[in-house]
């Protein structure tokens, strides 16, 4: 099982001394990946939630990969509504041949209507319009020439440049819905989990073989990602603690338990008071955590 942390793009910790030395820590602790969230903008009644600050996650990850050299680098999640398929398309194979081939990218529909709205989206059929909107991508990357038709794209015999170095980019398909699970099977390379147990998940799990049954692929070509909240404490916590918040030994069962449903990376994301703790908890995790997992 791969390990990946969230960086603070957005909230109160959300500046380029923050992100970068986050990033380069990660990286020398043996971290496998490094993440950023998607907005473009936030209603006035949602900046508590997500502060006045939110960079770009593309922009975020070029920097990140001028300062690493190893850390994989994902989007949890880019909202693909957001942006036109092409120049979405363009922008993260830039990045996946600049970073080396490094780009892991997850993808979701998102669920603020203001926002979809505000930059011409259409929210109800966001679903369709983000499907399509993938197997545009996916032929720009693969595609020589590129061209399609549908029902809200149409163009014929564009280059779309540079490739990604391996010629294409996993995609992973974030939502728990079942529109979420089908379009996993349909349009994905993997599955990426959102701060869910491992009980709920066994049982998400069950459907998306289901679905993988009914679509006829196998269930092993794809992946798993669980994003989960940590928090490390000094004693264990009573039975009705989230997953990964506890002692050492509660935190390592949960790891064992997503291990065993088969979860390939867990992204780890924490509530932070300063750069310190960031480095602290990671540090923490990686001395007293890893090495201890069977």
């Amino acid at each position: 099982m791969r390990f990946g942390i969230w960086l603070p793009n957005c909230r109160h910790l959300a500046t380029p001394e923050i992100i970068r030395r986050a990033a380069v820590r990660a990286e020398a602790l043996g971290y496998d990946s490094v993440w950023v969230s998607d907005h473009v903008v936030v209603p006035r009644a949602n900046v508590g939630n997500f502060g006045e600050t939110i960079f770009d996650p593309l922009i975020t990850l070029g920097v990140v990969a001028g300062a690493t050299s190893r850390v994989r680098l994902g989007t949890t999640v880019l909202i693909v509504p957001y942006r036109q398929a092409v120049v979405t398309a363009k922008m993260v194979s830039s990045l996946d041949a600049l970073s080396g081939g490094r780009v892991v990218l997850g993808v979701g529909v998102g669920w603020m209507r203001e926002e979809i709205e505000l930059l011409g989206g259409n929210y109800d059929r966001r679903g369709a319009w983000s499907d399509e909107a993938i197997a545009v991508m996916r032929a720009c990357w693969r595609d020589a020439r590129t061209a399609h038709r549908g029902e809200f794209f149409s163009f014929d015999d564009v280059g779309v440049f540079p490739k990604p170095v391996r010629g294409d980019i996993p995609i992973l398909v974030g939502g728990h819905t079942p529109r979420a699970l089908r379009r996993v099977v349909e349009r994905g390379d993997g599955w990426h989990a959102a701060f869910i147990s491992p009980p709920a998940l066994g049982e998400d799990i069950a459907r998306l073989r289901e679905e993988c049954a009914r679509q006829k692929r196998p269930f092993d070509q794809l992946t798993i990602s669980v994003r989960a909240g940590l928090s490390l404490r000094s004693a264990p916590l009573g039975s009705d603690r989230k997953p990964l918040q506890g002692s050492r030994d509660q935190i390592i069962a949960d790891l064992t338990a997503y291990r065993d449903l088969g979860v390939g990376t867990i992204l780890l994301e924490t509530r932070y008071r300063d750069l310190q703790e960031i480095l602290a908890t990671y540090d923490t995790f990686a001395r007293d955590i890893l090495p201890n997992l069977q």
